[in-house]
């Protein structure tokens, strides 16, 4: 469904849930999920569905995701930067977290 543009940055190397992905400079986060056939980013926290970027322009919050330790960003509007730690979201996240 998504083709990368021959253009594409430079790769940088991140983490996902403690696995080393590589993404390209000047994707965001959720573009990077989408690359390394991630399927999901969050769970529900009712039923526990799992969710994945749909709108990808910050609209429908179906992509977030932990980001070096802040729950709740929306992986659509992160770039990633070499070293980045992402996490998928389990659940509703801890107050404070």
């Amino acid at each position: 469904m998504f083709k990368r543009l021959a253009e594409a940055g430079m790769p940088v190397a991140i983490t996902v849930d403690g696995n080393r992905v590589t993404a390209r400079a000047g994707d965001t986060v959720a573009a990077a999920l989408i690359a390394a056939g991630i399927d999901h980013c969050r769970t529900t926290p009712v039923s526990g569905a799992p969710r994945a970027p749909y709108c990808l322009m910050g609209v429908c919050f179906e992509c977030l995701v932990t980001v070096d330790g802040v729950g709740s960003r929306q992986g659509c509007l992160v770039p990633v930067c070499d070293g980045m730690s992402v996490e998928t979201q389990v659940g509703k996240r801890e107050a404070g977290r």
